[in-house]
């Protein structure tokens, strides 16, 4: 029973697209289209944003997250630079910082709430700092970050002249009444902003690769440029498909109500074996604390309750550079199918008392 990985089995894609995909192709939309993005689909995005955006010269339609951050981050780092990294990291971004040549340095969330020591992010930047990339809803802690944490960023990313590279893939994750914040409503950094955006997680449909980049006029015309280096561009009847489905219209697709009930269940489960578990705020993953359980570390913990319950998690310390940091925690997907998280439960449940014996 895997949750471990964050592939997307809840919510389940809108029969729209995928009827709208089949005419697509059908109706021979099959050759290449504007690099930079349909043009039509480019305003349905723009006009989903906050603030809405300029669809001509502020969108780029990307093969998914991906491709955008790998854009973004050739676009403006150089081999040598150094990229700022909050730790625990989502691990494709160091992936991304390497192709580039720069560095990552790497600037802690401390648990249990997952929030920068101001002075140790004020530490992290410096003269070879040319950008940073913050994940808001967060991969893996699920903090949705704030007015004064972006406030911060955008005092730091001035002072130094730091390029702000938003991965904002689950904005449509927020749960609790909290309203997702980007960066490009943030005063001083809306102008040194590059936002990711993706229909992978939000609209369950990774398979399709389509994400956009947002940024102001003089980054994106950079972009483009790499972008078009880089693929030449998204699949033509896959963008057809989500601009006549429908699915990006306001109120036509609303996630969060699903993933929060999901969210709470698995939090239950968790909890219930003891481990101390931070509650996300958005995104699709939890990390939770084992020490309550065990003064073993993450990896043995992850086989243990493979071993007795058939259910997989993933150890903390593939999401850190500092891996001793990483060994009293686990992540924990639960954008699964409801019957998928019942049935981890239910395993769980009745592994109670063999996990407790042998964790002690």
């Amino acid at each position: 029973m895997d949750l471990a990985t964050g592939t997307p089995a809840a919510p389940l894609p809108a029969d729209e697209a995928i009827e709208a995909a089949c005419a697509a192709l059908r109706a021979g939309v099959n050759q290449y289209e504007n690099p930079s993005g349909n043009s039509l689909l480019r305003a349905r995005i723009a006009d989903s944003l906050r603030p809405v955006a300029d669809p001509d010269t502020e969108i780029t339609v990307t093969v998914g997250a991906t491709e955008a951050m790998l854009v973004a981050l050739l676009s403006t780092v150089d081999p040598g630079d150094e990229v700022i990294v909050p730790e625990p990291y989502y691990d494709n971004f160091l992936g991304a910082i390497a192709l580039t040549g720069a560095r990552p340095r790497f600037v802690r969330l401390h648990a249990p709430e997952w929030r920068f020591d101001p002075a140790e992010l004020a530490a992290a930047f410096g003269p070879r700092t040319r950008a940073m990339i913050l994940n808001t809803p967060h991969n893996p802690t699920g903090r949705v970050f704030g007015h004064a944490e972006l406030d911060q960023l955008a005092e730091l990313c001035t002072r130094w002249n730091v390029t702000l590279v938003s991965d904002e893939v689950y904005s449509a994750y927020t749960f609790d009444g909290r309203r997702h914040l980007s960066v490009a409503e943030v005063p001083g950094l809306a102008d040194r902003s590059i936002v990711v955006g993706s229909l992978s997680k939000s609209h369950a449909l990774s398979g399709w690769r389509i994400g956009f980049l947002r940024a102001a006029a003089a980054h994106t015309s950079v972009l483009r440029q790499v972008h078009i280096s880089t693929t030449g561009g998204t699949a033509a009847p896959l963008q057809r498909a989500v601009l006549e489905s429908g699915i990006l219209a306001e109120g036509a697709w609303r996630p969060a109500p699903q993933l929060q009930r999901l969210r709470d269940r698995v939090l239950e489960t968790f909890t219930g074996v003891g481990l101390a578990c931070g509650r996300p705020e958005g995104g699709c993953y939890l990390m939770a604390d084992i020490r309550p359980v065990t003064s073993g570390d993450c990896d043995s913990y992850v086989k243990l309750l493979l071993d007795h319950a058939g259910v997989l998690i993933a150890p903390g310390t593939l999401l850190y550079h500092d891996r001793p940091a990483g060994e009293h925690f686990v992540r924990i997907a639960f954008n699964k199918a409801a019957e998928i998280v019942e049935d981890a439960a239910r395993r769980i449940e009745r592994s109670r008392t063999a996990l407790c014996a042998t964790t002690g």
